[in-house]
């Protein structure tokens, strides 16, 4: 799409060609104007801070295997029969319409029977397997609609069900901005306000302007749907016309409700720890911190970790160093249910730069916490080849360095 399409006043054209050329060593074709404009958008028209956001970004898609191997990528037969969401077509203007059943995610469930890593994967494939509609009809953002309809707020109190909640949100805004057209949250309970001061906190302004949330008057969100939406593609349940063959209103052959997931295909047991012989193990102390500083030499790494803790959670942050001595947050610090369930991440990193990965068990004045870590950083993305090794398979580094203090 041009800029003058995108209606950009002088500066931001300006801003627009810079972006351009800076970013020319990584772009594609397919990045066109639109496309660069989302991410300057989000860093407020500052090129340089969205540059960084960018380049984080295609790392992370590397990473994940997002543009190759995710797309072929079948998630385990639970999570892909029981993750609700689905779409029955795209509105006037050619944006994807993605209907959410939101108290069909038995987020417990799903825990039980895949990993929190498989929900990741199989949200970015959705995401992208809609935005891959909206690009070819021009259209480059999407319509989603989130049923609260019997929302249970209980659920959301395991703190793994929470976190992995909170990790799908910041994944969002991290690598997917400006691609909301509108958010309806229809059918919300009251209770829905107490989550949606936690979720708010993850999103930006303008992912925050494109929602509107409604209570569960049908006479209400019907017809706000109705006006937005063409008829023949809404379910009759949410105000249109459409019905599956049956008569369902629903339109369940196209839109996954969700639901309670079968114990028989639970597979993960939390009660239990199974530490393969890639993991360290220790003690952090009661009152202590367990710092771990990795160096950073090349650009292009990213540093992952995988840990688990037994019996109790932990808090855990990584900060950033700078060669001059600046320190800013990696990844925020706070307090993460390890116990229940493995905490897993990436980041891209830059470089020369060090990592300071900490463990912070000084809240704890009375339990030592037993703790198993993996963590390393990769080798540049230029030398991996991620296509060719396992799923499951540790990216090593052998040149990468680590640094241990207790403190």
């Amino acid at each position: 799409m041009a800029a003058s399409k995108l209606t950009l006043d002088d500066n931001e054209k300006f801003a627009l060609m810079k972006f351009r050329r800076i970013m020319s060593d990584v772009t594609k074709p397919h990045h066109d104007d639109y496309f660069l404009v989302r991410w300057l958008r989000a860093r407020s028209w500052n090129v340089e801070a969205a540059e960084k956001m960018l380049r984080a970004s295609l790392q992370w898609r590397l990473f994940w295997d997002v543009d190759d191997g995710l797309k072929t990528w079948e998630p385990p037969k639970a999570l892909g029969l029981y993750y609700p969401s689905g779409s029955t077509g795209c509105d006037k203007n050619g944006s994807p319409v993605i209907f959410v059943p939101f108290s069909g995610l038995d987020i417990i469930g799903i825990l039980h029977c895949s990993s929190k890593q498989d929900m990741i994967k199989l949200t970015i494939q959705i995401l992208e397997q809609y935005l891959e509609i909206a690009r070819t009809t021009s259209a480059n953002n999407i319509v989603v609609i989130f049923d609260m309809d019997g929302f249970n707020l209980k659920h959301y109190a395991w703190r793994p069900a929470a976190e992995v909640v909170i990790a799908l949100l910041q994944m969002y805004e991290a690598n997917y901005p400006e691609i909301l057209k509108a958010c309806y949250i229809i059918n919300a309970p009251a209770v829905f306000a107490v989550a949606f001061t936690v979720v708010k906190r993850f999103l930006n302004d303008y992912t925050l302007g494109k929602i509107s949330i409604f209570k569960s008057d049908p006479r209400k969100w019907r017809k706000v749907l109705r006006e937005h939406i063409p008829p023949e593609i809404l379910p009759k349940y949410y105000g249109g016309d459409l019905v599956d063959a049956d008569g369902n209103e629903k339109c369940t052959s196209m839109i996954r409700p969700g639901g309670k997931i079968p114990e028989s295909y639970y597979v993960n047991n939390f009660g239990t720890t199974e530490i393969s012989a890639e993991f360290t193990s220790t003690i952090v102390k009661k009152g202590r911190k367990l710092t771990l500083d990795f160096i950073v030499a090349d650009a292009g790494c990213a540093l992952k970790w995988d840990f688990r803790t037994e019996g109790h959670d932990i808090r855990f942050g990584i900060t950033y160093c700078s060669p001059d001595g600046t320190e800013s947050p990696a990844v925020r610090f706070q307090r993460v249910a390890s116990h229940q369930v493995n905490e897993v991440g990436v980041i891209a990193c830059q470089a020369p730069a060090t990592y300071r990965v900490v463990f912070d068990n000084s809240y704890s004045i009375l339990r030592s916490k037993k703790l198993h870590y993996n963590i390393l950083v990769t080798e540049p993305l230029d030398k991996l080849d991620v296509s060719t090794l396992p799923e499951s398979a540790p990216i090593t580094n052998g040149s990468s360095k680590e640094i241990i203090s207790t403190n």
